[in-house]
């Protein structure tokens, strides 16, 4: 089995493949101040939680954007699993050529939900990732990284509120009925998720404008369903698209003539 593992800023998610099949994933809050141990124990909770033996744990892959948390996990990963993971990194095939300025400064999530899009649905295509941050990146026809815009995600948005005037509360993030609310959480959300909603549609629509209007708009992360299930501009929203990247990314550098 393959253990694939993202490290964001927000959370750190775990899946296990068997052969092509997702079996199950885990969420777990992403703290600095864990030890190699206390991550190592969650790593066993989780195989525990899916009834999976650490000896039937082939290899592992990792993508990770918290540089100050990765010395911790791998020792984790050493200590308890017994396995050198595979990091996201240079000298990794990817199969994503990244035209960028500075291709050291892509984040490698962006760059794996970027293969995960192109491998799985084709190209040309954006990739939305509602993470912490939201990126709206696009992929070519052949699969070259072009670029993309980085926002404040929806969470960093309702906190903003609620963290910078005094009298705002803090919100759950969720869709009232109506744009004109008559209390102030709903007035809230309804400015976070609808006003989200429109500049998600404004961007897609000026990166069709740029790029051609034939391209395929495919988004994931956690609260991108409530954006994807109101607009027709998101074609499929895709939460394990991140898994999905690291297992194409694996077989490329694992499997003869990938």
């Amino acid at each position: 089995m393959l253990l694939v593992i993202d490290i964001g800023n927000t959370n750190i998610t775990m899946g296990l493949y068997d052969g092509n099949k997702l079996k199950g994933n885990y969420r777990l809050t992403t703290k600095f101040q864990r030890t190699s141990d206390e991550y190592g124990f969650m790593l066993l909770s989780f195989l525990n939680a899916t009834s999976i033996q650490v000896n039937e744990i082939q290899d592992i892959i990792i993508s990770s954007v918290v540089p100050k948390i990765n010395y911790s996990f791998i020792n984790s990963i050493k200590k308890y699993l017994f396995k050198d993971p595979i990091m996201i990194g240079p000298g990794v095939k990817t199969g994503i050529a990244i035209k960028i300025d500075n291709p050291a400064t892509l984040g490698a999530d962006r760059l794996v939900d970027a293969a995960g899009a192109f491998y799985t649905y084709g190209g040309p295509c954006i990739v939305i990732d509602f993470g912490t941050a939201t990126t709206y990146d696009v992929v070519s026809e052949k699969g070259e990284f072009l670029g993309g815009t980085t926002a404040p995600g929806i969470g960093i948005c309702a906190h903003a509120l609620s963290s910078q005037a005094a009298k705002l509360p803090e919100i759950e993030i969720t869709k009232p009925d109506k744009l004109i609310a008559k209390n102030t959480v709903k007035s809230m959300q309804a400015g976070v998720v609808y006003g989200y909603i429109g500049q998600t549609e404004y961007i897609i629509k000026k990166l069709k404008e740029e790029y051609g209007k034939d391209m395929k708009v495919i988004s994931t992360g956690g609260l991108g369903k409530i954006i994807a299930n109101e607009t027709n501009e998101i074609d499929i929203h895709d939460v394990d698209l991140t898994f999905k990247g690291l297992k194409i990314i694996y077989d490329k550098n694992v499997k003869k003539g990938a």
